[in-house]
């Protein structure tokens, strides 16, 4: 069974373009972690984001949440977002692959 992560990011108004740039620049780092499957950063309005990943198991799980990527999105909290992220999670049922 794979398993993931699902996290909700709320921009401040005048920090959305710097979010959305950190999102993008994230998939580099996500490159580099090799318990993670799948790793999707995307936008759902003008300030609302989300990435959504996927791992093998707990322990890549666990790895991408102590790594760089949750490091930087903590970082820029304070800052740039209206709040905390809201990770999640998630068990995945079902996927489709290309």
């Amino acid at each position: 069974m794979t398993i993931g992560l699902l996290a909700r990011i709320e921009a401040k108004p005048e920090f959305a373009d710097q979010v959305a740039a950190l999102l993008t620049n994230a998939a580099a780092l996500a490159e580099q972690e090799p318990h993670t499957l799948t790793w999707y950063a995307f936008r759902e309005g003008p300030t609302t984001f989300g990435i959504f990943d996927t791992f093998a198991d707990e322990e890549g799980r666990q790895a991408h949440l102590q790594g760089r990527i949750a490091a930087a999105l903590m970082d820029s909290a304070p800052t740039m977002l209206a709040g905390t992220p809201v990770i999640t999670p998630v068990d995945v049922l079902a996927t489709k692959g290309r």
